[in-house]
């Protein structure tokens, strides 16, 4: 099993398996991630971009909001917010969010052929609010969440030839990001409000999201349960409030899925989540209350590189994207300068895992305006 077998406590020396962070706790484990060294080692000086890299890392501007990307004529999105790549022939699309309010939001996407070279920028997604995160199906669509009261979430094409769709069938609620289950079919949902829910939504029929059930995480004692949301349309009451003994997450941010468990974050209480799919139980994977010195504070979006560490992008904190390697350690990344008015969102590796790419979301300036998207290139690891 990925992941240190489940964080080193799917099973404590037994064979029992237990609903981690209820029933036992957690400070008695050999987890959450405690601060450590980063296995890319420190950060180095600021570049020209801003940005304290490991040595051997670089950065590059992609594309900055209010401008056209250069080589093209397209100008880049404000707020850029959640993201993700797909393979495209021998190159690559990056999607990325905007997170405009009163219908100014969507998304847009860049196209790179194999050496990396943008050769094209478009929109994919138009007229909607808030567009926070989403997360990429086996498919190859992007899934773009509406965080706003009664929000939906759109099926997109990344390569911007489909016209994008509202799926009200996963439900209206505050959507912050979505990762697919290809293993349970389903597709795990975070909510982002103080007493939001974590949910999955099991489609009638796979790789089709017009038609299936939203069902929303229950705890009773230490077991876990799948509840159906009598009424995913939220209206008169709210999905969060439809299933008593509903699992309270405190502002869901990012999600990612991988080999059996999905990995979510809550800002509200600094943590990440995972979600043992297989054996039905949840466990605290990083609490920055339970590490000294803790690195990783404003927790937000989340990815994986292929070898299994985790990067987790800070809203606020020291404007760093975290890394949590499989045997439980957290580190910066990276951080970037001068932009504490910002966010760090839309962290995602390219199809090769060599490419690492992220937005600012309001850059040096502060402002919505004053987005700035990143590839950073290097010698990610590919083993332990």
């Amino acid at each position: 099993m990925d992941r240190r077998t489940f964080l080193r406590a799917a099973v404590i020396g037994t064979s029992t398996s237990v609903a981690f962070g209820f029933s036992v706790a957690p400070q008695a484990l050999a987890f959450p991630a405690q601060t450590g060294t980063s296995p890319y080692g420190g950060l180095q000086a600021a570049d020209a971009n801003g940005l304290m890299l490991p040595t051997g890392f670089t950065s590059r501007v992609l594309a900055r909001s209010t401008q056209t990307v250069p080589g093209t004529s397209y100008t880049w999105h404000s707020a850029p917010d959640g993201g993700a790549c797909f393979a495209d022939g021998t190159g690559w699309i990056y999607v990325s969010n905007s997170e405009m309010s009163s219908g100014g939001g969507g998304a847009g996407a860049l196209r790179f052929n194999s050496s990396g070279s943008v050769t094209g920028a478009y929109r994919i997604l138009s007229g909607t609010t808030r567009n926070c995160s989403g997360g990429a199906t086996p498919w190859g669509t992007w899934l773009s969440g509406e965080e706003t009261d009664l929000g939906y979430i759109w099926e997109t094409d990344p390569k911007g030839a489909t016209a994008a769709v509202r799926r009200p069938a996963l439900g209206r609620f505050s959507h912050e990001a979505a990762a697919v289950d290809p293993d349970r079919r389903v597709i795990y949902l975070t909510e982002d409000e103080p007493s939001g829910g974590f949910y999955r939504f099991v489609p009638t029929t796979w790789g089709n999201l017009s038609a299936g059930t939203l069902q929303v995480l229950r705890e009773s004692g230490s077991t876990l349960s799948w509840v159906t949301v009598p009424d995913p349309d939220g209206s008169p009451t709210r999905t969060r409030k439809q299933v008593s003994g509903m699992k309270v997450f405190n502002g869901g941010e990012g999600c990612y899925y991988r080999n059996g468990t999905c990995f979510f974050t809550t800002k509200g209480d600094n943590r990440v989540w995972a979600y043992n799919a297989v054996n039905n139980t949840i466990a605290i994977a990083y609490d920055d209350n339970l590490t000294p010195n803790p690195p990783l504070t404003g927790v937000d979006n989340i990815t994986a590189a292929t070898v299994g560490d985790l990067y987790v992008a800070e809203d606020g904190g020291n404007m760093e994207i975290c890394i949590i390697t499989p045997n439980d350690i957290v580190a910066p990344f990276l951080r970037v300068t001068g932009q504490s008015g910002s966010e760090l969102c839309g962290v995602a590796f390219n199809p090769a895992g060599n490419r690492l790419y992220f937005s600012s979301q309001r850059g040096t300036s502060g402002s919505s305006s004053g987005g700035i998207t990143y590839e950073v290139t290097g010698p990610f690891r590919t083993s332990l």
